[in-house]
């Protein structure tokens, strides 16, 4: 009969080699790495805390046969790569404790230990681990290394505590999704080609030389806002923008902490990335780091994959261990080092118009489904209402411009944002073209507008703790201030949602945390429709992923994509069955048309 097994470890660290200064991979397969030990509980009994030797630890560990049971900790990634890549050994189950407070929480309550136990009021957490810095085990003297395996066991006991809480309003469904995120990072099997990563350093390298040489800005331009969003804007890029805490109203987001500024370190433009390296005082852009990261790991292993779940206030999968794997542009060099084992190829399969289709079956705008459903061209048709062209004289520009709009307006997007977005493809609109496109949208899918306002009406309910309507009978429930009850039991939450005045303008407001800083993020109908369009897609390549991990290993997932290991001699049989589960419908949504797109190589970025 299998068991929930707590489990904690306990392990060296010193001012530089620590956790807060390397990644997560690196740490544990680190030289110096040492366990100064582990405690274990078996369901309700006492802890047990063990300290030895390697072996002897084995030994301990060995005697729980861990393969056959569920084994729990807080923050897995790190005690289950510890079990595995130290002792060999791999949970029959993993839970996590941190990644089921994420959903459950978000960021109201924090994810520590420490902040779980005093919400659930379960016990303290204590702070011998501070004293406990520079020493190895033998370091310890009985008394210490005693109160430090007290220390561990209180740590296990919470933890299995937390478990029980989080447990009671938590599907298994997204248990099952946490263990396989996990043994991405824990059971790592890909691996990178060291070759063609050094090769791709050189050249990464020598084309920042030259860009650098040829980069046509000053340090006034540099180092002025409105000057640098004037440059960025030249090049494409519409300058990111965050809500100052201090006046309450925009300015730009261009500092080390704006994430939307650091992600234009990726841009495809090189120039870009040149530019906001040096506005961060960063001596190479993340491409160049990155591929040093690579190497590094190579010489290690094979590459962990290092996936946060519900990273997202909608619950989809974030990068984490400083290598994030959800942003790789479609044939990347660092793509294409990363490999199948020998006798194996990769299967990666992607959602098509996921978030498109979803939006058009959630609003019952019926003639989008159907012809998503029918395998037609609806970015044609799109571009036929706005062009007022038969579908088979459109040409390729007037397609693109379909597609834009079919993918970019469905969240209520303005002529401005539009405008910019199509610009960035190269398409230069001007406004007034924009805002005629925009209505032309608005009326030929009317029922896409009317989940907006529905969905407005949902915020407002919300507010007063009342229930509302929203979307397709049977998919939602708006349940007051619990928030959007999704199909897989989780919520959609808007903590803090109130009303407030910015610019003598009334809106909706919603507080998220980034460390002590509670953020105030504006919401309205069209945002809250595309939040659950995305937590609905996300929930639908959950469901898919499980699907194929019955047959075969899951290694990877990127935003709508599901990437599995497949036997070499499988590999036309694997890819229609990972094709066959990219088109599962769910059973909240048998009529929820979807597609995918598939290829199978040896290379990641070949597939």
């Amino acid at each position: 009969m299998m068991q929930v097994i707590g489990i904690d470890f306990e392990t060296y660290y010193d001012k530089t080699y620590s956790l807060s200064k390397m990644t997560t991979e690196e740490y544990i397969r680190h030289v110096d790495f040492e366990v100064i030990g582990v405690s274990v509980q078996v369901g309700d009994e006492e802890p047990e805390w063990f300290s030895g030797t390697k072996s002897q630890t084995k030994y301990f560990l060995d005697s729980f046969i861990l393969d056959q049971h569920i084994v729990v900790a807080h923050n897995a990634v790190f005690d289950m790569a510890i079990l595995n890549w130290h002792f060999d050994i791999r949970p029959k189950a993993i839970v996590d404790t941190l990644s089921m407070a994420r959903p459950i929480h978000g960021t109201e309550v924090g994810g520590s230990l420490k902040a779980l136990s005093e919400h659930y009021e379960i016990g303290a957490k204590g702070n011998e681990v501070v004293a406990a810095l520079g020493m190895h085990r033998i370091d310890f003297s009985a008394v210490e290394l005693a109160r430090y395996g007290e220390y561990c066991k209180n740590d296990t006991a919470l933890t299995v505590e937390l478990f029980k809480h989080l447990a009671a309003e938590f599907p298994q469904s997204e248990m099952l999704l946490i263990d396989k995120t996990i043994r991405m990072f824990t059971e790592p099997v890909l691996e990178l080609d060291v070759d063609a990563l050094n090769t791709h350093l050189k050249e990464v390298q020598a084309s920042k030389e030259s860009l650098l040489s040829k980069m046509l800005i000053t340090k006034d331009q540099l180092m002025s806002n409105p000057q640098l969003a004037e440059v960025l804007r030249s090049l494409g890029v519409e300058p990111p923008l965050k809500t100052s805490p201090a006046t309450g109203k925009d300015t730009y987001a261009f500092s080390k902490t704006d994430e939307a500024f650091k992600a234009l370190l990726e841009h495809e433009n090189v120039i870009v990335q040149h530019i906001v390296a040096a506005r961060l005082g960063v001596k190479s852009t993340l491409e160049e780091t990155r591929t040093l990261r690579f190497l590094d790991i190579a010489k290690r292993g094979a590459l962990p994959i290092p996936l946060k779940y519900y990273a997202a206030h909608t619950g989809r999968w974030g990068g984490e261990d400083k290598i994030n794997l959800q942003n790789l542009p479609r044939g990347a060099a660092l793509k294409k080092s990363i490999m199948a084992p020998k006798g194996y190829v990769l299967v990666d399969s992607d959602s098509s118009q996921i978030e498109a289709r979803t939006l058009a079956w959630l609003a019952e705008q019926n003639d989008l489904v159907d012809a998503f459903d029918n395998g037609e061209d609806v970015y044609r048709i799109m571009a036929s209402s706005i062009y007022n062209k038969d579908p088979k004289d459109i040409i390729k520009d007037e397609r693109f411009v379909g597609k834009t709009t079919i993918l970019g307006c469905g969240y209520g997007m303005g002529a401005d944002k539009f405008k910019a977005q199509l610009k960035v493809f190269g398409v230069d609109t001007e406004l007034e073209e924009c805002k005629r496109i925009i209505q032309v949208y608005r009326s030929t899918y009317e029922w896409v507008p009317t989940i907006w306002k529905q969905a407005g009406m949902a915020l407002e309910a919300m507010m007063s703790d009342q229930t509302a309507m929203l979307g397709r009978a049977g998919v939602l429930s708006v349940e007051g201030k619990k928030g959007i009850r999704l199909p897989n039991g989780l919520y959609l939450k808007y903590p803090g949602l109130r009303a407030w005045t910015k610019d003598g303008k009334s809106e909706l407001v919603y507080d998220t945390k980034k460390g002590r800083t509670v953020i105030p993020n504006r919401i309205y109908g069209g945002k809250v429709v595309e939040n659950i369009c995305q937590a609905l897609a996300r929930i639908v390549i959950g469901e898919q992923l499980l699907a194929v991990a019955k047959r075969y290993r899951v290694v990877l997932t990127v935003h709508d994509a599901i990437c599995a290991l497949v036997p070499e001699g499988e590999k036309d049989a694997g890819k229609e069955f990972v094709e066959s589960c990219m088109r599962l419908r769910p059973k909240w949504a048998l009529d929820l048309p979807l597609n995918c797109e598939a290829g199978a190589a040896i290379r990641y970025g070949d597939c």
